[in-house]
């Protein structure tokens, strides 16, 4: 059974900082792609980033872009997304999705983080609020 597991959201000023953090469980991430997306209240869901073992530098859509960084860490079979100078704008629910291939394409990973994107596993999320 494949489990995705996010921690790492919480309260935090703006212009403040969180990393967080998605554990994943029976597959191996280097096989597949691991994508980030963001819902917040009241709002449609939002791609913000991808990356995969053939896009290492990460695909990051523009709602973010400048402000996050993707990383993994294959060892403890992680994803992670750093995020700085957040905004009140940025809070949401984050949750992160697996899909099973990988392609050196930036338009795969742009179709994935699209509302048609097809993602074969998610998380349950965890919830980031920027606020003084």
């Amino acid at each position: 059974e494949v489990q995705l597991v996010e921690s790492g959201g919480g309260l935090v000023q703006p212009g403040g900082s969180l990393r967080l953090s998605c554990v994943v469980s029976g597959f191996d991430i280097d096989d597949g792609t691991m994508c980030w997306f963001r819902q917040a209240p009241g709002k449609e869901r939002e791609g913000v980033s991808c990356t995969s073992s053939r896009f290492i530098r990460g695909y990051y859509s523009d709602s973010m872009k400048g402000r996050i960084t993707i990383s993994r860490d294959n060892a403890k079979n992680t994803v992670y997304l750093q995020m700085d100078s957040l905004k009140p704008e940025d809070t949401a629910v984050y949750s992160c999705a697996l899909n099973r291939e990988a392609y050196y394409s930036e338009s795969f990973y742009r179709g994935l983080l699209s509302a048609a994107g097809h993602l074969d596993y998610w998380g349950k999320g965890t919830l980031v609020t920027v606020s003084s």
